[in-house]
């Protein structure tokens, strides 16, 4: 059996001052995706600690509005390694920092019309913790599969276009 490395993951350079901790990639597969927010995380120390060793999955997460506040839900932060008795929960609700007016907004939709908000990408901005979360609607599986052959299609003409333009040279 192969023992684990003891390196830090850590996050990496977007290159417009985001370092990138975790995407749902997925997300992007499941839902129409309509709308996006940036939002402040309120997290525990060892919550921290553990993000900046480049440690999260956002696969299961959804956002919550409950009495006036958003919640980001079974987002797993595993806890920190060198933690001690003050380790946090891996998958506790974490209070979302977004305006009142984004709130009411995405409270309104989501009431309405049918649609969930997900997290799309966790990172951090000027050593600060943000979520990008997405306002979605889910797919249908013929939309996924028309996704799917409209992303390949794209691919394709781009490689014909690239063989047509080196036979030029």
């Amino acid at each position: 059996m192969a023992k684990k490395s003891g390196k830090k993951r850590a996050p990496q350079d977007t290159g417009d001052g985001r370092q990138m901790i975790a995407s749902n990639r997925r997300a992007r597969h499941d839902f129409h995706i309509s709308d996006t927010y940036e939002a402040g995380l309120v997290l525990q120390g060892t919550e921290v600690k553990s993000l900046r060793m480049g440690r999260a999955s956002l696969a299961d997460g959804f956002v919550d509005i409950e009495r006036g506040e958003a919640w980001l839900h079974n987002v797993h932060i595993p806890e920190y390694s060198q933690g001690t008795w003050t380790n946090h929960a891996a998958r506790r609700k974490r209070k979302l920092l977004l305006h009142r007016l984004e709130i009411d907004k995405i409270e309104r939709h989501v009431n309405a019309k049918g649609f969930t908000v997900v997290p799309l990408s966790l990172y951090f901005v000027k050593g600060r913790a943000k979520i990008e979360l997405g306002l979605a609607k889910g797919k249908q599986t013929w939309d996924k599969r028309q996704t799917i052959a409209k992303r390949e299609a794209d691919r394709e003409k781009q490689a014909e276009l690239g063989r047509h333009l080196k036979g030029m040279d």
